[in-house]
């Protein structure tokens, strides 16, 4: 048994059952709901590793989101934008009885890991699970490694323009010693105006 938590989501009760029946021995927890609207509430405690998602719903208990319920995959792609939009979210793989290739592609592109097609193969579908949270779990690991690079290099730039702003600091203070602190001369020195000296030494926090 792995240790993933699973949310299904399906308006089918017997479709339900039969899901927790072939997961039940799979997943460390397996939790089944027929209402999409459960969704935020189900994952705000952020303990699910994926979620098994239908994209068709019947009119009756559907979320009545959309001005419809037709059976075109639209409210299974509104929830899954949804799900993406919650901080750290959960791998989804979307199920539908209607095997559409375009569907599937557009799953993918708006962010779903798979995408399986009623009647399932228990194994191909367990197989399509864990894979989903192998891959959902790289992708967020490397998103995290990218924004960490990011900072890094930021606080590197930071340091760099400091450093500088350091070493300007100190040629103009030499400039000016060697002036013996006469602004005017060590201005000319530099190559810049005297206002401009002045506020250099002001935004250093040295006056002489």
């Amino acid at each position: 048994m792995n240790p993933y938590k699973i949310l299904i989501i399906d308006d089918n009760q017997s479709v339900l059952r039969a899901l927790k029946l072939v997961l039940n021995g799979v997943f460390r927890t397996v939790v089944t709901v027929p209402d999409p609207k459960l969704i935020p509430a189900l994952l705000q405690a952020g303990d699910v590793d994926v979620v098994l998602l239908d994209m068709n719903f019947d009119k009756v208990g559907s979320s009545n989101v959309l001005p419809s319920s037709k059976l075109d995959g639209e409210e299974g792609l509104f929830w899954l934008n949804r799900i993406n939009e919650m901080p750290n979210p959960p791998a989804v793989v979307l199920i539908t009885a209607f095997g559409d290739i375009d569907l599937a592609v557009r799953s993918v592109q708006q962010g779903a890991e798979d995408f399986i097609t009623k009647p399932w193969n228990n194994e191909v579908l367990v197989e399509k699970l864990e894979r989903a949270i192998e891959q959902h779990r790289a992708k967020q690991q490397t998103a995290q490694l990218v924004a960490e690079a990011a900072t890094l290099h930021d606080r590197l730039a930071a340091d760099q323009q400091l450093s500088l702003e350091e070493l300007e600091k100190k040629h103009i203070l030499k400039v000016i010693e060697q002036e013996n602190g006469n602004l005017v001369n060590a201005a000319e020195h530099l190559g810049i105006s005297r206002q401009t000296l002045y506020n250099k030494l002001k935004k250093f926090g040295t006056l002489v």
